[in-house]
């Protein structure tokens, strides 16, 4: 039996004090953003090509258009808005840098807020990366950042004949049994200010990698970073260098470098949710 005053498992209800911190953060955002040259775009709650944006599509809210075409509720932002962008607006603007503030939702009624923003067309992470620091800073907020380079791993797997499963669950005791010497600096590798003398000990392979995520270090702006070259997320369109925001065991933001259709773009995402719950506390 279903009451009156229940609402789905999964879904969001804000009223009061969060729905005005969710504001708080949403203006905040849009400021921060509009005043690096991001223009807005809200995109449609229907799309026919999320499944080409997340990996696994059982978690797709499915239905039927008037023509019993196959679409869902908008999983994922990045793509739609690139293909967006690029397919549909191509000859009405010349905009690169758009910003978006919008919910997603995963089966079965799972609605997640989020503020992003994708600089079509750009390599540099660092261009949205200050961007999205810029936005904690202003709500006073100074979570831990971490930079990878997803390539690491996957090339780290073919290199050393080793499963990416390792990689996905940090089998650190596997890495050190190896008893390679630069594969533990690797391990160990923590802080921007060590990172020369370990692409000095890296296989060729390796080194080019690790001097992307020391290049973007040195255009951070923010303080309270650190580097996990080993740490690897399956996504279907980042794949190379990738940030997470974290605090604890929560996830505030991600974001990274992508390749869509031979344009490569760089973006990010801050799931309002988590931080209105840390805002609130």
């Amino acid at each position: 039996m279903i009451l009156e005053h229940e609402i789905p498992e999964g879904s969001k209800l804000y009223f009061g004090a969060s729905a005005k911190k969710k504001r708080e953060i949403e203006q905040v955002a849009s400021e921060v953003l509009s005043g690096a040259g991001f223009e807005e775009i809200v995109t449609p709650l229907f799309s026919y090509h999320q499944h080409q944006s997340i990996s696994n599509e059982r978690e797709l809210i499915r239905v039927n258009d008037n023509a019993n075409y196959n679409m869902s509720l908008r999983a994922d932002s990045t793509i739609d808005v690139v293909r967006i962008i690029n397919k549909r607006l191509g000859r009405n603007t010349t905009h690169k840098k758009w910003f978006y503030i919008q919910p997603v939702y995963r089966f079965p009624a799972n609605e997640q807020y989020q503020v992003g923003a994708e600089y079509i067309d750009e390599v540099r992470l660092s261009a949205v990366l200050n961007r999205a620091m810029a936005i904690f800073e202003r709500l006073h907020v100074k979570p831990l950042l971490q930079i990878s380079n997803i390539a690491i791993p996957r090339k780290l797997s073919k290199l050393l004949g080793m499963s990416m499963e390792s990689f996905r669950h940090i089998n650190i005791e596997q890495f050190l049994s190896r008893e390679i010497p630069w594969l533990t600096r690797l391990v160990y590798l923590h802080h921007v200010d060590e990172i020369d003398e370990v692409i000095a000990l890296v296989p060729d392979e390796i080194k080019g990698e690790l001097q992307k995520i020391k290049e973007l270090c040195d255009a951070l702006q923010y303080d309270h970073a650190v580097i996990a070259p080993l740490y690897y997320a399956k996504m279907l369109y980042y794949d190379e260098l990738y940030f997470r925001v974290i605090e604890g065991n929560e996830i505030y933001a991600r974001g990274g470098r992508y390749h869509n259709d031979d344009v490569t773009s760089v973006g990010f995402a801050i799931y309002t949710d988590a931080l209105i719950e840390a805002l609130s506390r």
